[in-house]
């Protein structure tokens, strides 16, 4: 083991003769800060550490969701190090990222108790998002700013929810204000819910997603450069289909310099994340609680993979069957048919249970489901926020499951 000094921080490593002033070995406690060596533009510059083999594999992809399919062996590490990952306190920090000490200095996008939100476009997603975090996000929630093309959309839903307020608890609700487009940066959370071209409903189009990317796309692309130009740190939370492959770009947009190629100065890959794996998994869980073949989901399953096409439900982890996941998997991939069959756009579960849930179990530290960068992909995966930074969860996953993870990350990865 080695250890590096720079400025009065300490850190550990694996690696050997790093341009850093050595530094002896702490007599007491843990670094809690672990320097790696990995291509930057592929993954995070930093995360919680929650499996040794994270420390060695030289890139990530699926095989992190179980460490055993790694291929690295595990490194022999102190056992204060090992008790430090034990107890999901060390931070790995890529030493190849342009920016690996400003980021190493400062805490991993450890938000404040209680955060400041911008959301742009109160459309149909945007209002009912706005409405539930309104009503359940007074604990973690200071303020929210809404923006809109539609100046009159803003002036509604400030003036709506103005009005909702516990009688004699007039404060315990967060405030919604309009917030100029120049000033959408200036916020702990930001909230991209806007969207071009969505299809209308009859009109043929079976998988809306993908035919809303290349619309969506130059739009978030956007949005990523100017929270580049405006040194942005907090969270960049995409909601808008198809969420995966939008988060990529916003990623590729805002870490684009003058001559065209990654230069690492914009967004960091841990700050965005894509909502939309939360309402497969309730999903999941309705159909589950209609057909006794599918319990065992209520207790033992997971979702994974993108919000659209390369969805993977498992019925469960440690009872896994592949049909009967496959089988779920499909009506819940389709279950937004069923709602557009009626004549109605399927928004209201997704900007409840995708948006407002996930995003407050963000905000409280707690396992939610959305996508992360995972490698060159955003996946949608089990995670949390920790004091290190964004811990993915690793289990033991069942041979046909992991197969069925490593098609997902192959589509995606020909998405963008």
């Amino acid at each position: 083991m080695h250890y590096y000094r720079h400025g009065e921080t300490v850190f550990a490593s694996l690696l050997p003769d790093l341009p850093l002033e050595a530094a002896d070995r702490p007599t007491s406690g843990s670094p809690g800060l672990f320097l790696i060596d990995r291509d930057p533009v592929s993954g995070r510059s930093s995360f919680c550490v929650s499996d040794a083999r994270q420390l060695t594999a030289g890139t990530e992809d699926v095989s992190w969701l179980d460490p055993a399919r790694m291929g690295v062996p595990a490194p022999v590490l102190p056992k204060r190090i090992q008790h430090t990952i034990d107890a999901r306190l060390l931070r790995a920090v890529n030493i190849r990222h342009p920016r690996w000490a400003e980021f190493a200095m400062a805490p991993s996008m450890q938000l404040p108790p209680r955060v400041r939100v911008n959301l742009l476009a109160v459309g149909d997603v945007g209002s009912t998002l706005l409405t539930a975090l309104k009503l359940l996000g007074g604990d973690c929630i200071e303020s929210i700013g809404i923006c809109d093309l539609n100046e009159k959309a803003v002036t509604r839903w400030v003036t709506e929810l103005g009005q909702v307020s516990w009688p004699w608890d007039y404060d315990a609700l967060p405030e919604v204000e309009p917030v100029a487009p120049e000033d959408l940066f200036r916020c702990d959370v930001f909230l991209f819910a806007a969207t071009r071209g969505v299809p209308p409903v009859g009109g043929g189009v079976r998988d809306v997603r993908m035919a809303q990317f290349g619309a969506n796309r130059p739009l978030v692309e956007q949005y990523a450069r100017q929270a580049r130009q405006a040194g942005f740190g907090g969270l960049f939370v995409v909601l808008s289909d198809p969420v995966d492959p939008l988060c990529k770009a916003a990623y590729l947009a805002s870490n684009q310099g003058a001559d065209g190629q990654w230069d690492g100065m914009g967004l960091r890959a841990e700050q965005i994340q894509g909502f939309g794996l939360g309402v497969m998994n309730a999903r999941a869980a309705y159909f589950s609680r209609q057909d006794p073949r599918f319990r065992s989901f209520l207790t033992d399953g997971r979702s994974y993979g993108p919000h659209g096409q390369g969805l993977v439900i498992a019925n469960s982890l440690t009872h896994y069957d592949d049909g009967l996941s496959r089988e779920l998997t499909d009506l819940v991939t389709t279950a937004n048919l069923r709602i557009r069959e009626l004549g109605f756009k399927p928004y209201v579960a997704p900007a409840i249970s995708s948006g407002a849930m996930q995003l407050l179990l963000t905000l409280r530290r707690s396992w939610h489901c959305s996508s992360v960068a995972l490698g060159d992909v955003w996946f949608g995966v089990r995670n949390r926020l920790t004091a290190a930074g964004l811990e993915i969860e690793t289990v033991s996953l069942p041979a046909p499951l992991f197969e069925r993870l490593r098609e997902t990350q192959a589509l995606l990865r020909e998405i963008i």
